[in-house]
């Protein structure tokens, strides 16, 4: 007797897609916490510390460049249960990881799951959409990431500091929800993509030229926002012990999980907001935040280090809200999943670069000033999207809620 699995409705889909997007960003962060604990375990160097995240970014554009456009041809669902599995195995190394290998084999097999998933995620949350609700996808998209930073520094900080298996613990939590995560996935509806495979070859997800300007806009708002990732997830922990000067690391998870609740919060109050102006608050927010930490890093004072992570949360959540609508405005259906993929690749790489160079700095010339640095390019990159929004004919026109 064969059993079938249900077909999940429009509404539930809409939900389990936004699972994927909370679990590609607690895989992201779920490392965060434990990376001081490596660093003394295994006597590891920033530089060491810093590679562990950045190889992560850069495996996400390396498979961004190859599978971006891949959910196009074998469907949203597909492509999502291949990346889940990736971020399956690559957790399962975290959770059983006797040396530095295998968390660097863990932290690969984490950056194929994002890349395959993070762009079908977000692409088909606008499809399981009531149509003309754009917009509200682009907003809870906002959250659900929030969730899984949230789940990642909380209850990943709090596990650590009280529970038993502090480097492991955390992530058969994590390991258990993505398990979860799959069934529920593998029971969305069957899609064809919008292409067929006989005309799918490996290649870099392209923009067509009408939406080039849309894209260079979105692309800008969306890498700046995922920038701060770096000293958010690769060194706030660090920051917070070494250079602020907290040793609870409940208390510190709680502290990067400002960034983390923010996001949340104004990516929903922030919705009714154009993008044009979310973007520019989105970008001011950020180089605000970034005089903060830097602030707070000079003053060794934890109140500061608090606003900065509140005030980065804020800026991240408007620049990747307003950076999402225009992009989901101007995709077409048949290229969405490209298209997200590409914004995706352009983030991830930011991403990774930085992450190399900050870690450099860190082990050669210290913390203080690779944390200086890195508040300077999240600035500079603020206001390279500040003159790429003035530089948009109109605002955008939000889809009706």
């Amino acid at each position: 007797m064969t059993i079938v699995a249900p077909t999940l409705g429009q509404h539930a889909s809409f939900w389990v897609s936004a699972g994927v997007v909370t679990h590609t960003f607690w895989t992201s962060a779920a490392p965060a916490m434990t990376y001081p604990l490596y660093a003394q375990e295994w006597n590891l160097t920033p530089t060491v510390i810093t590679a562990i995240f950045a190889i992560y970014p850069i495996v996400v554009v390396l498979v961004l460049i190859c599978f971006g456009e891949i959910s196009d041809y074998i469907g949203r669902r597909a492509t999502m249960l291949l990346g889940l599995g990736a971020s399956l195995l690559g957790v399962l190394c975290f959770a059983v990881a006797p040396s530095v290998f295998y968390v660097f084999v863990g932290r690969v097999l984490m950056g194929v799951g994002v890349g395959l998933s993070a762009g079908p995620s977000t692409a088909a949350m606008v499809e399981f959409s009531p149509p003309g609700q754009a917009k509200r996808a682009g907003s809870i998209t906002t959250a659900a990431q929030a969730a899984g930073y949230v789940m990642a520094f909380l209850l990943g900080g709090a596990l650590i500091q009280y529970a038993p298996l502090p480097t492991r613990l955390s992530f058969w939590v994590l390991f258990g929800f993505l398990v979860a995560l799959f069934i529920a996935t593998w029971m969305l509806p069957r899609q064809s993509g919008s292409k067929t495979m006989d005309n799918w070859r490996l290649r870099t997800p392209s923009i067509p030229p009408k939406l080039r300007k849309a894209f260079a806009v979105s692309a800008a708002a969306v890498t700046t926002a995922y920038t701060h990732g770096v000293l958010i997830l690769s060194l706030g922990s660090q920051i917070a012990h070494d250079l602020v000067g907290s040793s609870n690391v409940l208390i510190n998870g709680a502290a990067l999980s400002l960034f983390a609740i923010l996001i949340g919060v104004f990516g929903i109050i922030g919705k009714p907001l154009p993008s044009r102006t979310a973007m520019t608050l989105g970008a001011i927010a950020s180089v605000v935040s970034m005089a903060l930490m830097s602030l707070a890093v000079a003053k060794h004072e934890l109140l500061i280090f608090l606003a900065a992570t509140s005030t980065a949360g804020v800026g991240y959540s408007l620049l990747f809200l307003g950076g999402l609508e225009v992009i989901n405005l101007a995709a077409p259906p048949e290229r969405r999943g490209g298209i997200l993929s590409a914004l995706y690749l352009f983030a991830y790489l930011s991403l990774g670069v930085v992450a190399l160079t900050l870690g450099k700095v860190a082990t050669e010339r210290g913390l203080k000033l690779a944390i200086d640095l890195g508040a300077g390019t999240i600035a500079l990159l603020s206001g390279l999207t500040l003159a790429l929004v003035a530089s948009m004919r109109s605002p955008q026109k939000p889809a009706i809620a």
